[in-house]
């Protein structure tokens, strides 16, 4: 280094745009929230599955479809050393069934019922409530048409929701059609935006030539009155359509779940068939309006796309974690593992700390919760932590109490204290 060149300064790190580190208590709410979705995803007969966070990229560009967002605008992919192209998953729904073909999981009973929970990637807009990397909850039933199984997931999906705290909810509900019908439905609609081609903006112009029906789902307020006037898919529907979702609305009736009739409802994905859903939270959006905070329908023809023989009836609910865990009504769910600690242990000189990782496997292996600052060496600086932590009783565990295989249990409230052997101490901790 020359005498005037200046050494350059260190980069401080921080995590990229639209990424964010989850600690402390937020950490606890996302785990919470897992535990209550996986206890009732169970209950209804639903079993785990993880899936790698990255797949082929042609799995999600042969599933999610060109000319989607998510394709198109918000995928994040790579190129390993040896060629392949992946992609960090934008969504569970794919992998899910990639899984089920891979492992001959159509030879088992069917239908078979999934639940998956994790981090999910997009390249999209960061904002409040909206991230990057993201957490969704998902329910997949595959391997039935069943109409139940439509309602299953649904009421699977508000259970949870109402068990994490939320009240008000709704679902907002359409048919899409088969590949039955549904090709004389976009013909339809084709026809129908073409009369209007020149009231649309740039972004729908181009969805009418490659996925007519996402116009439906335009964010363009223009866009939003023209498809006031839209033909409905229901309208569409062939006779076996026409059953299915009137069977679907029979069970959301029976189980006195509320619903809307949305026709403009199409999801953004394009391997949706025959029903799609949103579920509804009415008084928690913007200016105390409605948000979606899960969403859904039946995908009977995903597993073809991405290489099984024969189609594979299905259908899945997800949820946004993120999104759930900051409304004002979540119940804030605490995990089981977390245990609200009842004892603050503190050591005092050498002897004492060399003993106390064997004190505190004592009480672990009774389920007794603890705080400890085991490289404090001062009693007033543990006690004061110990205070701060309002625990209600502290171990005190010093040189003399190693030497005579005791410790002193403190009274944090009283100040009283009692010297206790340690072969003694879990039965004087349960007198307490």
């Amino acid at each position: 280094m020359s005498k005037t060149q200046k050494p350059q300064r260190k980069e401080t790190f921080t995590t990229p745009k639209g990424l964010r580190d989850i600690r402390n208590e937020e950490y606890y709410l996302f785990q919470g929230f897992f535990e209550k979705a996986q206890e009732v995803a169970i209950y209804y007969g639903f079993q785990p599955i993880e899936t790698p966070i990255l797949e082929h990229e042609e799995l999600f560009t042969t599933s999610v479809g060109v000319g989607t967002d998510i394709v198109d605008k918000e995928m994040y992919t790579l190129r390993t050393k040896g060629g392949d192209h992946l992609a960090l998953r934008p969504e569970h729904t794919a992998g899910t069934m990639r899984a089920y073909i891979e492992h001959g999981m159509q030879n088992l009973p069917q239908p078979v019922l999934l639940y998956s929970y994790g981090p999910v990637f997009r390249h999209d807009n960061p904002q409040k409530g909206r991230y990057r990397q993201f957490y969704q909850f998902d329910m997949d039933a595959l391997g039935s048409e069943k109409s139940i199984l439509d309602a299953l997931v649904i009421r699977g999906a508000m259970t949870i929701l109402q068990e994490a705290g939320a009240e008000n909810l709704s679902v907002d509900i359409n048919s899409i059609g088969d590949k039955e019908c549904r090709a004389s439905y976009i013909r339809e609609l084709t026809n129908y935006y073409k009369k209007h081609i020149d009231e649309l903006g740039a972004i729908d112009k181009e969805r009418l030539k490659n996925n007519p029906l996402r116009i439906l789902d335009s964010k363009d307020q223009k866009t939003k009155e023209i498809n006031e006037g839209a033909p409905e898919a229901i309208a569409s529907l062939c006779s076996g359509c026409k059953r299915h979702f009137k069977e679907v609305l029979e069970y959301l009736e029976q189980m006195g779940i509320p619903y809307r009739l949305n026709k403009c409802l199409v999801r953004g994905l394009s391997y949706y068939t025959r029903t799609v859903f949103e579920i509804i939270e009415e008084t928690s959006g913007e200016g105390g309006g409605p948000i979606t905070i899960a969403g859904g329908g039946r995908y009977d023809y995903l597993g073809k796309q991405i290489g099984s023989k024969k189609d594979i009836p299905a259908v899945g609910v997800s949820f946004g974690v993120d999104r759930i865990i900051e409304m004002p009504w979540y119940k804030k769910l605490s995990p089981r593992i977390l245990k609200k600690p009842k004892m603050y242990f503190i050591q005092l000189g050498f002897e004492a700390k060399l003993k106390s990782l064997n004190v505190i496997e004592i009480l672990r292996k009774a389920h007794i919760p603890i705080a400890q600052a085991l490289s404090k060496d001062s009693l007033s600086q543990q006690l004061a932590i110990a205070e701060k932590m309002n625990i209600p009783y502290t171990i005190i565990f010093g040189q003399k109490e190693a030497l005579e295989d005791s410790v002193i249990v403190r009274d944090m409230q009283t100040r009283s204290q009692e010297t206790v052997p340690i072969k003694k101490l879990l039965e004087y901790l349960k007198s307490l």
